[in-house]
């Protein structure tokens, strides 16, 4: 017998080969001469044509081997998962995205969420929050509270968090153009309270590169953007050494029409940028990358999604250990929080939102992520009820406790053909990672408009197949119903805008107007320098009682505002 190569020897393939041939010939054909199938053509997502059996053939004749392609869980390349035990020992965090209109308001969602078992907390926005702008500029007038929690200053994350253990609840913020506020905020406030910021747990997003690809929230050009995202990254890692410093996001690109192996392989060009400019700045790796996590959405093609998040996990301990030469195995690990798909929320029939979530988060579960949120099936319609979101929590709560998925690590891990998927995804990443590298590196990119044309493109090709049906979604091109559905909706209070300007008001007289001019003074003279760390500046204005839209017009006088190019 010759050597192993993976499953089987060199000489049962052979055999195996043989039989393969045998069974098509007698068994297969005649089976689907009498009943053929349903359509000519089974396709992924990402457009690969599924075949329909999978056996060692498949991935042996790849040069497929256990070990370089599998391991063991904990351990390089951690295709497998990041922690030895995975589930049995450590339960990813329940995390549902929360927030919305004043921060009182968020504040009782909050307590709800984790009376009923949510074991994570994760901060919503609004825009004129992560747009830099305070509640009473005539630009934030009509979304005050709207998608997310108002949050002009520290006093307003003082009540956000009322009542609220910020020393054993860890925090995740989806923030980016203003993530040193929020978290200078964040942190000012559980120093008030006795919490050291060495103790505070959590997760601050500051992926400024997928806003200029993917979500337009930014304020500043890409550059001096780099910069204070970069200066975040290394505070958090000297200051706050239990927070991630930055959620780098995959999930916005699924969210534009990326297809799965872009959506990881932007992600993880965007990641490669950041670790380059940390490093750059003088920084060795394995001081700050164990800091950082990532971000991806969950869609409903299980096996396809749960080949994806394993490609993820060995591309970047690839990326580190051979382009980084990172020698720290934390470094190496893909820690990743993820989000069920809202693109596919619809909102005819929305109840039917249930079956999906519930189908994105067990291919989340399966694919090993660290934690997870799963969208209410009332969100194509509006911000999710108290109803709506103990469902979503509930969700997570069976594939925990009831459907036996934590009792093993990695359970598809070996099939034949999630193999066959986690490799076919990963190559595909490889290449378009090539391009961006070709180009320049990620910003280049960017600028150049690659990654927008390609998410566009494949999000076109998308749409026609969900017009032609080819692309079946219940309520929309198949099995439609009449008539509009009968959901209760959550509205918000159209007060939320009068509580928070009042209370802005209120700070402006209260605070010292010399100390607040100080602070924004020192902020500008740094912000115009390139070698000094921005972050304890902003975080003394904030605690000075500067608000979020005076410490961003300060940075706007300095770094100017982007104007994104056309590029179709």
């Amino acid at each position: 017998m010759r050597s192993l190569r993976g499953w089987v020897s060199v000489t049962d393939l052979d055999k195996l080969r043989e039989r393969f041939d045998e069974w098509v010939r007698e068994v297969l054909e005649p089976a689907v001469r009498k009943s053929p199938e349903a359509r000519p053509r089974f396709l992924t997502e990402e457009g690969l044509e599924v075949k329909r059996l999978y056996t060692p053939l498949e991935v042996e004749g790849l040069g497929w081997n256990y070990i370089d392609k599998l391991g063991f869980p904990g351990s390089y390349p951690f295709t497998r998962g990041v922690y030895p035990t995975m589930y049995r020992g450590r339960a990813w965090t329940i995390r549902q995205y929360a927030g919305f209109g004043s921060a009182e308001d968020t504040n009782a969602r909050y307590r709800y969420l984790l009376s009923i078992g949510q074991t994570g907390l994760s901060m919503a926005f609004d825009l004129p929050t992560q747009l830099g702008l305070d509640p009473d500029d005539k630009l934030a007038w009509y979304e005050v509270g709207k998608v997310g929690v108002s949050m002009p200053s520290i006093k307003e994350m003082d009540l956000a968090f009322q009542d609220i253990p910020m020393d054993r609840i860890s925090t995740s913020m989806t923030i980016n153009a203003t993530a040193i506020e929020i978290l200078s905020m964040y942190v000012a406030v559980a120093e008030s309270r006795g919490v050291s910021r060495t103790s505070l747990r959590g997760t601050v997003q500051n992926d400024i590169l997928k806003e200029y690809v993917a979500r337009n929230n930014y304020i500043y050009p890409p550059k001096p953007s780099m910069r204070y995202a970069t200066d975040l990254i290394m505070y958090a890692a000297r200051n706050v050494p239990k927070w991630n410093s930055i959620s780098i996001s995959g999930y916005h690109f699924e969210e534009a029409g990326a297809t799965p192996a872009m959506e990881v392989a932007f992600t993880l060009a965007d990641a490669m940028e950041y670790v380059e400019w940390v490093i750059e700045r003088g920084m060795d790796v394995d001081e700050f990358v164990g800091q950082l996590s990532f971000f991806f959405a969950a869609r409903t093609n299980i096996f396809e999604q749960v080949a994806k998040f394993r490609a993820a996990r060995r591309m970047w301990a690839k990326i580190m250990k051979d382009r980084f030469n990172a020698k720290d195995p934390r470094s190496m690990m893909l820690r990743f929080h993820t989000q069920t798909a809202g693109v596919l929320l619809t909102a005819q029939q929305p109840l039917v939102n249930l079956i999906r979530t519930t189908l994105q988060a067990l291919a989340a579960v399966l694919g090993g992520t660290q934690s997870l949120h799963v969208n209410s099936y009332d969100e194509a319609l509006s911000l999710p009820t108290e109803e709506s979101v103990k469902l979503s929590v509930r969700v997570q709560q069976v594939l925990l406790y009831e459907a036996g998925v934590i009792d093993t690590v990695d359970p598809l891990g070996g099939s034949y053909y999630v193999e066959w998927l986690t490799d076919q995804v990963e190559e595909s990443a490889w290449r378009i990672i090539d391009e961006v590298e070709r180009l320049g590196g990620m910003i280049k990119a960017i600028e150049l408009g690659y990654p927008q044309r390609e998410i566009a493109r494949a999000s076109y090709e998308w749409q026609l197949k969900v017009e032609k049906g080819e692309a079946p979604i219940i309520g929309v091109n198949t099995l439609v119903e009449e008539g509009l559905p009968s959901v209760k909706v959550l509205k918000v209070d159209p007060k939320v805008r009068e509580r928070v300007v009042f209370r802005l008001e209120q700070l402006r007289k209260e605070r010292d107007p010399v100390k607040v001019r100080d602070s924004l003074d020192k902020l500008r003279r740094i912000a115009e320098r390139d070698d000094v760390n921005v972050f304890p500046y902003i975080y003394e204005a904030v605690k000075s009682k500067a608000t979020l839209g005076e410490i961003s017009q300060t940075l706007r006088e300095v770094w100017g505002e982007w104007r994104a190019p056309e590029v179709y």
